[in-house]
């Protein structure tokens, strides 16, 4: 069956209203677009779990703070719904910007500490845009459970709080991380490397697989574990090392020592494109848990 595509809220709301009655648990998968094999897994966890599957494609300009980065970001409808299709999706949910924001919204979700670090460092309003549309297409689509990469970790926080904080009934389900075969974490932001910073772009992982090593062989401070990552990435006048970061998985907040599980999070700018990846990681006593 092929994927109905929507438009308008009230269109949405009308086409899932026979789900809900059928009891057909509602699986959700929010995107910008540019979809690519990252989030074809989000959607096969969402087809194998739920009867029916939303897919949204938005381009929120809230989470953007910077103008050009917002006009600049990828937009590739045609393939995205072919795609959809190829998998099962049910609805296609496309608003146009005026569709989510019929004016300048003046009631936007702070997010507080979690925010503080990592991208929030880097991108401020970030997570306040994230989080308020997100809270918006929850409200409109009204899933049972919502799909989220690994990747975005701190994104991932965010929407765990934010379900938790507001007594928002769906179920938030990460999903793992897919990986090119040198480990270049899927990215839609991928598509802007040319050859050359595409090799590049794998120090990324390199170094947050140096700072993993180091961390379940018993290293317990971040300083030293940071240091001795960062150095893993080539001294190249097309790279900038934005971050590398050891926090609570939580939290998102940084840890004086690793004594439990942690996230080494980083963000790489490889000529104008900026990547993020992470890592999960456990020192020797925690293995088990």
């Amino acid at each position: 069956m092929s994927a109905l595509l929507i438009e308008t809220i009230a269109e949405l709301r009308g086409q899932a209203a026979p789900a809900r009655r059928s009891e057909l648990a509602i699986g959700f998968v929010p995107t910008m677009g540019a979809l690519h094999a990252g989030h074809a897994r989000l959607i096969e966890r969402a087809r194998s779990q739920c009867g029916c599957v939303v897919v949204s494609i938005f381009v929120n300009p809230l989470q953007f703070d910077r103008a050009d980065d917002l006009e600049r970001y990828p937009r590739t409808r045609a393939s995205d719904l072919d795609l959809c299709r190829s998998l099962g999706v049910d609805i296609v949910f496309a608003p146009a910007v005026g569709e989510m924001y019929p004016g300048e919204p003046s009631c936007l979700v702070q997010v507080g500490r979690l925010g503080d670090h990592l991208c929030g460092r880097f991108r401020p309003g970030h997570f306040s845009g994230v989080a308020t549309v997100v809270l918006k297409l929850f409200e409109i689509v009204q899933p049972d459970t919502a799909f989220f990469g690994e990747k975005d970790a701190q994104q991932l926080a965010v929407i765990r709080r934010l379900v938790r904080d507001f007594n928002i009934p769906v179920h938030i389900e990460g999903v793992e991380t897919v990986r090119e075969a040198d480990g270049l974490a899927l990215s839609s932001r991928n598509r802007g490397l040319n050859l050359e910073e595409r090799r590049l772009a794998v120090s990324l992982y390199d170094a947050l697989c140096d700072a993993r090593e180091r961390i379940t062989g018993g290293a317990s401070d971040p300083a030293a574990v940071k240091a001795a990552a960062a150095a893993r990435i080539p001294a190249d006048e097309r790279l900038r090392l934005e971050y590398l970061e050891i926090v609570d998985p939580v939290e998102i907040q940084p840890v004086e020592t690793i004594a439990g599980r942690v996230l080494v999070a980083g963000a790489l700018w490889v000529g104008s494109t900026r990547l993020i990846d992470n890592v999960i990681c456990d020192p020797p006593a925690h293995h088990s848990t």
